[in-house]
């Protein structure tokens, strides 16, 4: 089952308004309330969203042993689609036309053929929907955390995690709202009474030629300062580079952190582009401080974290918090039980151990301290730079 073995991708969702705790028979009736493919509904509908008991792709069997781990409620959601490709809407289109229009002396339709062609052409569509050969299914992993209030979801991109929001919404009558850097930089503010520093803050200059400005991905209807994603990431490279490879967080615990496999950096001015660079220390290469000398901003890097002796490997993409290619490591050799409830503490470690991590950069970007760490980085990258270009004696 998803999230139960394997590699881990998924977004994150903060889940407001549960009621009922822990997870109960409630829950498993409320999915099985919306279970998707186990009642016939309308085939013209283009999209139909529903639960899975999470084995397979036609799993009904939802019960609280298999479905609740370790305060965690494990399913599936699987979005179904049966729409017909443009591509063919527009070759039956063409047909319906060279047909109505073969004894037209002008060899074009006219008004009232397009429309009668549109008609068939509509038609055809929905006797072509009906039979199912168009439909497409696709199933995401959910993994809801009540301890945390968090939902881990094993998808990416507004549309489909926006098909799952809404099932929940639906379902359980919760509220969700999208984790990022920003939201998480929020929540952090709020709960230690920094709000108002946090909402002073505007996006650094890390290269004294070049002003400040909002990154050209920015989302903005967006109320969370998301940049603050890849300023943590370029900090971060700066403080493995010339201070310590192991930090200090804010519950008194150390991680050790190693940038590694990919680094994706883009302009946020959107003028010279967008490069990906995948290799054991990608940070290490010259390409790579190339890029950020030119005013380029990390967006995607690989990392592995080590703490309370467990390491996690993972992508983070640095705006949305999103994670890719995440790898936790398990005994294999325990009981079942053991093994999937670990698993799920793990998983709750690596996403406490990324948040813990980036409100230590937090701490520090509201703190007296960051124009002292803003002049090192700059004086990092401008002496680096510099001597880079110096001739050989």
């Amino acid at each position: 089952m998803p999230f139960l073995s394997g590699s881990l991708g998924f977004e994150r969702f903060r889940v407001d308004g549960l009621q009922a705790e822990p997870f109960g028979q409630d829950q498993i009736e409320a999915m099985e309330r919306l279970t998707i493919g186990k009642f016939q509904t309308s085939a013209t509908e283009n999209v139909h969203v529903g639960f899975l008991a999470g084995s397979h792709l036609f799993d009904h069997d939802f019960a609280l042993e298999k479905n609740v781990i370790n305060e965690a409620l494990h399913c599936c959601v699987r979005i179904d689609t049966n729409q017909i490709p443009s591509a063919i809407r527009r070759a039956w289109l063409q047909m319906e036309l060279a047909a109505l229009t073969k004894d037209n002396t002008s060899g074009r339709p006219t008004k009232s053929q397009r429309q009668e062609a549109k008609e068939a052409v509509e038609q055809r569509c929905e006797v072509e929907a009906a039979t199912g050969k168009y439909r497409k299914m696709q199933q995401f992993p959910v993994l809801w955390d009540i301890r945390q209030s968090v939902l881990y979801f094993g998808g990416s991109g507004d549309t489909v995690s926006g098909h799952c929001a809404d099932l929940f919404q639906r379902a359980f009558d919760v509220e969700l709202s999208r984790t990022t850097a920003g939201s998480v930089a929020r929540q952090w503010a709020e709960q230690t009474n920094q709000a108002h520093k946090l909402a002073d803050l505007v996006p650094a200059a890390f290269l004294p030629h070049q002003p400040q400005s909002v990154p050209a991905w920015a989302n903005v209807d967006s109320p969370h300062p998301d940049f603050l994603g890849n300023e943590f990431v370029l900090w971060l490279w700066w403080t493995l580079e010339n201070q310590s490879d192991t930090l200090g967080l804010p519950d008194d615990s150390e991680v050790t952190v190693m940038l590694n496999r990919t680094l994706t950096l883009e302009c946020p001015r959107g003028e010279s582009g967008k490069e990906t660079i995948a290799a054991e220390a990608p940070v290490r290469l010259p390409e790579a401080m190339q890029a950020i000398r030119s005013g380029k901003l990390p967006r995607k890097s690989g990392m592995s974290l080590v703490r309370h002796g467990q390491q996690f490997d993972l992508v983070l993409q640095a705006e949305t918090f999103a994670i890719s290619g995440g790898k936790i490591h398990v005994d294999d050799d325990e009981a079942d039980a053991d093994r999937l409830d670990n698993r799920i503490e793990a998983i709750r470690c690596m996403n406490e151990t990324v948040d813990l991590l980036f409100q230590t950069f937090c701490s520090r970007r509201i703190s007296g301290a960051w124009p002292k760490d803003l002049d090192r980085i700059r004086q990092w990258l401008v002496t680096d730079e510099a001597a880079r270009k110096k001739p050989a004696a």
